[in-house]
């Protein structure tokens, strides 16, 4: 994982990524995790499988798992607002711990 916060004139602003190690890639269970968690931050949240994009709201199902994405894919997350640097952390923290549950998510 790597996770970078940044401050675009005023507004804050963060990014990470993790490799997608779980065997069936982001089916439903780990999709609704993630969207979940990202639900929890007040920060704007994307996700994409390439660092420029294109990216995608981390905080919609259906777009999250509109993206099919595989085993060992690359994820990249970029958030912008309050809590900005938390909520890529926790994304990418929750994304390398193969979703394991637990309510420690950084908050």
């Amino acid at each position: 994982m790597t996770s970078e916060p940044l401050k675009v004139g005023s507004v804050p602003r963060a990014h990470s990524r993790a490799v997608l190690t779980h065997v069936g890639g982001l089916h439903a269970r780990p999709a609704i995790k993630l969207t979940q968690l990202a639900k929890h931050f007040g920060a704007t949240v994307w996700i994409a499988l390439a660092e420029h994009g294109p990216w995608t709201d981390a905080k919609s199902i259906a777009r999250v798992m509109a993206m099919k994405t595989p085993h060992m894919a690359t994820l990249f997350f970029l958030a912008e607002g309050e809590g900005a640097d938390q909520a890529t952390s926790a994304l990418a923290r929750l994304v390398e711990s193969d979703f394991a549950d637990g309510d420690d998510h950084g908050r």
